[in-house]
């Protein structure tokens, strides 16, 4: 799990734009529910922010301020 965490991770950092979950799944060839469960760690550990766009969650790189 944590290789798959830091391909997420590598990505996030590459797109200050950020990505839905289901975009992340699509670009790193993983399953939603893996990209979720990586997301969902990241989150717990304030290393990540949401943002939200209508129904969608846009997934950023950085400390929750």
């Amino acid at each position: 799990m944590q290789e798959k965490r830091e391909k997420v991770i590598k990505e996030l950092k590459k797109n200050p734009e950020g990505f839905t979950i289901s975009e992340l799944a699509r670009k790193l060839n993983l399953s939603i529910q893996t990209v979720s469960n990586c997301l969902m760690f990241l989150e717990g550990a304030q290393k990540v922010k949401i943002r939200k766009v209508g129904m969608a969650k846009i997934y950023l790189w950085g400390s929750k301020k």
